[in-house]
């Protein structure tokens, strides 16, 4: 059966729709909370961040555009703006002038905020030592044990 116009614009038609449906459904994944001490554009970064790392959004797909996430997100498209240069600045997302932002491999950007990570968690631990807490206690509390002495 050829291919007709009719056919070629309905398949167009679907296949927009599931991109719009895909992206709604991504900015549901995307929490602000008010209440939240960080920056807002910080929680969409590390909302999306997280996306990425599990692999909810894969490499070469195509994030909202700015002006659909901050409409949808109810804030300012330059808060949206903000987490999306730092995205790009970390390597997980690249921006194609005139096409949009889309996923970089995380393979990359998931080693380097795991020894970002590691360098904090150095920092805590030299810090809780100093304050008195010692080994097992922080090993009891990384792997989900009790959070702390109520004595100290």
């Amino acid at each position: 059966m050829p291919l007709t116009e009719g056919i070629f614009f309905a398949i167009l038609t679907v296949l927009t729709e599931l991109i719009q449906l895909h992206s709604i459904e991504v900015v549901r994944l995307i929490q602000i909370n008010y209440r939240d001490p960080r920056p807002i554009y910080e929680q969409v970064k590390d909302g999306f961040r997280r996306l990425i790392l599990k692999g909810v959004l894969k490499a070469d797909e195509r994030m909202p555009s700015v002006r659909e996430l901050a409409t949808n997100l109810a804030i300012n498209p330059n808060t949206i703006q903000r987490a999306y240069r730092e995205l790009e600045q970390e390597g997980y997302i690249c921006s194609v002038p005139g096409k949009g932002s889309f996923v970089s491999d995380a393979s990359d950007a998931a080693s380097v905020r795991r020894n970002e990570l590691l360098d904090q968690l150095k920092e805590i631990s030299m810090e809780l030592q100093q304050l008195g807490v010692d080994k097992e206690t922080m090993i009891e509390c990384i792997k989900g044990g009790s959070q702390h002495d109520p004595s100290h």
